[in-house]
């Protein structure tokens, strides 16, 4: 049968033949993913449109996949972050919804102290196996929605369970599905391992299994399409399994799926975490699944962070979205958490806004927008930063102590001032001796205090 698809402005054929295939042995694209060999990326040369879906959002599992990665966060330290990301996510909930382990009581506990909240977002969710003894966990707990593992590549299907078989798998999923559904609440079936399924031969014909049901019950059941391995790629004219694009335009123009329904879930092993993410949002996938910080298995996840700031690039100013509380949730994980970030990780890393080089000081003193990514101050709360080296020169040091002492206007020293050529020379001979530690803002104000007459007071106050 024919329609008029309204976007494309085309005919099209509103029902597309896809029946599960059963193959005589499991799919493992050997070619694409060989073993002991780096994965190959394959294109087809077949374009899909670009069409962003009418909203963005983003959804959080720091609390899931976050916790993989490293100790577990107390309860509170969980209630904690979880009320930041209400407060960065801003009162239109760009930050839509949270998911979280039930298993154990400190779990639940954590569960229980974020719900007392009271937020409307991010919505408190669960995330469970296809199991009916963890969907008690979530009846217990009362949740509305629940994320269930739904395994879809031959590598889980055929390895995971011993009996299994493509008709087994989708028989196991959809009858966790269907209790969830009589209970009224919200599903959310995680495709692990999509990015080396048979899309054709199983994805889509389990997730037009899905739509039946959404459509029998009137409850949404949501798709997030795992990128479990990192295997995704965002290139425009890539082949499945691998490619980003052709994955939502399958799950959109073959299965049906409205755009609010399907959610990015991707990992980091190849660098591409952040680019699939925002590739799914441009090609009509409504919902991306990341961490704070990009924490979480091996490489890690998407940063909810990053993607924060990568829509307001696409879409513009919200005001209700905080971007100051990104510094905050830094801070709390070095200082309560104990995390180590690496410090040039962009936005949250000590060094991020950092320059050690004496030229590029040189250019900020003229106009900080040459080597400022934006105003760092205004929108993350850090201040532009300089460390100073044997690589800074009299540009580096002169700009430190106008950015340290806050000299403003007539006040700032100029570089070609002899106390500040006095402090090069002291520096200099101190790395020609040996030293390679940078110079310490203690050890500059003392120098500066002895060499720079117009600001010594100053920098003696500074040092207290």
């Amino acid at each position: 049968m024919l329609k008029f698809d309204e976007h494309s402005r085309t005919l099209q054929r509103d029902e597309h033949l896809f029946e599960l295939h059963e193959p005589e042995t499991p799919e493992y694209y050997d070619d694409v993913f060989p073993e002991g060999g780096v994965p190959k990326i394959v294109f087809n040369n077949r374009h899909v449109p670009m069409r962003p879906a009418p909203e963005l959002w983003i959804t959080d599992t720091t609390f899931r996949d976050g916790q993989q990665a490293m100790p577990p966060f107390t309860p509170e330290q969980i209630v904690h972050l979880y009320d930041l990301l209400h407060q960065m996510g801003g009162e239109r909930g760009l930050i839509r919804a949270s998911e979280f382990f039930l298993y154990q009581e400190r779990d639940r506990r954590a569960v229980e102290g974020c719900l007392e909240l009271g937020h409307q977002y991010p919505r408190v969710t669960a995330w469970i196996r296809a199991h009916p003894k963890d969907f008690q966990l979530v009846r217990q707990m009362g949740l509305e929605e629940t994320g269930i593992l739904t395994s879809v590549s031959d590598y889980h299907i055929f390895n995971k369970w011993p009996d299994a078989n493509r008709a087994k798998a989708i028989e196991r999923y959809l009858a966790i599905v269907k209790e969830c559904l009589g209970e009224g609440i919200r599903c959310r079936c995680h495709f692990e391992d999509l990015t080396r399924a048979d899309f054709y031969g199983f994805v889509v014909p389990f997730a037009i299994e899905l739509r039946k049901l959404a459509e029998e019950s009137g409850i949404p059941i949501k798709i997030r399409a795992c990128d479990t391995m990192g295997y995704g790629v965002p290139y425009p004219g890539a082949s499945l399994p691998r490619s980003v694009p052709g994955i939502i335009y399958g799950l959109y123009h073959h299965a049906g799926y409205p755009s609010e329904w399907i959610e990015w879930h991707g990992h980091n092993d190849f660098h591409k975490a952040l680019a699939n993410s925002v590739t799914a949002w441009l090609y009509g996938c409504s919902a991306v699944n990341a961490t704070l910080l990009g924490i979480g298995e091996r490489t890690g996840n998407t940063p909810i962070e990053a993607l924060v700031l990568e829509y307001l690039a696409l879409r513009g100013e919200d005001d209700t979205v905080d971007t100051t509380v990104i510094s905050q949730i830094a801070r709390y994980f070095r200082k309560e958490i104990g995390y180590d970030i690496p410090p040039q990780q962009p936005f949250v890393g000590s060094r991020f806004n950092t320059t050690l080089a004496g030229i590029h000081a040189d250019a900020l003193a003229k106009d900080r927008r040459i080597y400022t990514i934006f105003d760092t101050e205004k929108i993350l709360g850090v201040p532009l930063d300089i460390r100073i080296t044997d690589k800074s020169g009299r540009a580096g040091v002169a700009h430190w102590l106008n950015l340290n002492l806050e000299l403003r206007d007539e006040e700032k020293i100029s570089k070609d001032h002899p106390g500040v050529g006095k402090m090069v020379e002291l520096i200099t001979c101190q790395y020609e001796n040996g030293r390679v530690a940078i110079m310490s803002p203690e050890e500059l104000l003392q120098m500066a205090a002895e060499h720079v007459p117009e600001v010594s007071d100053r920098a003696r106050a500074a040092l207290g």
